[in-house]
């Protein structure tokens, strides 16, 4: 008479995470490697950083991704560094830079 009762069961959370933190972490990393090329261009360097710590932030949920999350958010970091000192020295430097060209024009007759 006892009849057993059918109940869903949940399974477990695993350990590492879930796969989503996985591919954020890897994508963190690949975004701050092409974020070192990309720094000389603040329109492109500063806001690839920005998605690279994001992406680094949430993919340390996952333990073992947790070292590729920390290099990629150390990467995009240098990379926002970078980009904002190069802004920054492109607005203080640029009519001196003009004026540099201009004289070269000049000296060459155009």
């Amino acid at each position: 008479m006892n009849e057993p009762i059918n109940t869903p069961v949940s399974t477990p959370p695993t350990a590492g995470g879930t796969d989503n933190n996985r591919i954020m972490a890897i994508a963190s990393l690949v975004i701050g490697i092409i974020n070192l090329c990309a720094w000389f261009l603040p329109i492109c360097g500063a806001p690839l950083a920005i998605v690279g710590l994001v992406l680094g932030y949430f993919g340390m949920r996952s333990p073992e991704q947790k070292t590729l999350a920390i290099v990629g958010m150390v990467l995009s970091g240098i990379g926002l560094l970078l980009a904002c000192v190069n802004g920054i020295a492109g607005v203080l430097l640029g009519p001196q830079i003009q004026d540099i060209f201009n004289t070269i024009n000049q000296s060459l007759g155009y």
